[in-house]
């Protein structure tokens, strides 16, 4: 991870410029940023960005096959994750200058908004095709997210939305050039900064209350404000 940068009132955390997948470290790294973000007076927002291909490639298989013992706490830590973001106090935006496939087209999901690239870069849930099917929670999240439709479509077929196909399809909030979805999405972020605190934290927690419950699986998890 490349880790956290700021633009004025707007925090900028930076996945990197790989895979992006989410292990243990990455998932503690991320966590470290959120408190951060957090812990920050507000005005406040933060953005998620990557550099490279991918915006995140979902689950680090080969980290997952090496440590077969360790899947399931390390599953349940990403579902708390998430359940960070949904509930955060203050205003978040998915820039997703690549691909974002399963956990990772998730992560863009826990976002308030999200920016995609328009000429390149896919969202996608391929579980289906893979044979991995969704937790309650996540389908919960998804359901929550998603227009009910779409959320059939994504979860059933596996489908690639590019970036015109998920603004129609009412995935994402808007689409930029490849050089302009940060900026695009700085600037979707920008102008509610001054909302951030325990109200906002407490809006989201109650309008996303099923999925969090699901996510997080009767453990407990400190709503960030």
């Amino acid at each position: 991870m490349s880790g956290l940068d700021r633009d004025g009132d707007v925090f900028i955390l930076d996945l990197g410029d790989g895979e992006n997948r989410l292990n243990p470290d990455s998932v503690a790294a991320i966590n470290l940023a959120l408190d951060e973000v957090v812990a920050a007076p507000a005005p406040k927002a933060l953005v998620t960005t990557a550099s490279g291909k991918f915006w995140c490639n979902g689950f680090d298989l080969t980290w997952m096959t090496a440590n077969p013992g360790e899947i399931e706490p390390f599953i349940q830590s990403v579902r708390v994750l998430f359940a960070r973001f949904v509930t955060v106090g203050l205003p978040t935006v998915a820039a997703v200058g690549g691909h974002a496939f399963g956990a990772g087209a998730a992560l863009a999901l826990t976002h308030d908004q999200q920016v995609m690239r328009v000429d390149r870069g896919y969202f996608c849930f391929p579980e289906v095709d893979i044979d991995i099917p969704f937790s309650g929670g996540i389908t919960d999240l998804i359901r929550s997210r998603l227009p009910v439709r779409t959320a059939h479509e994504a979860m059933t077929t596996g489908r690639r939305y590019g970036g015109d196909d998920a603004l129609a399809a009412g995935i994402i909030d808007g689409v930029a050039d490849q050089d302009k979805v940060l900026p695009t999405a700085i600037g979707m972020a920008r102008p509610l900064t001054g909302k951030a605190g325990p109200t906002l934290g407490t809006i989201k927690s109650r309008l996303y209350a099923t999925a969090v419950a699901g996510l997080v699986a009767g453990q407990a998890v400190e709503v960030p404000i």
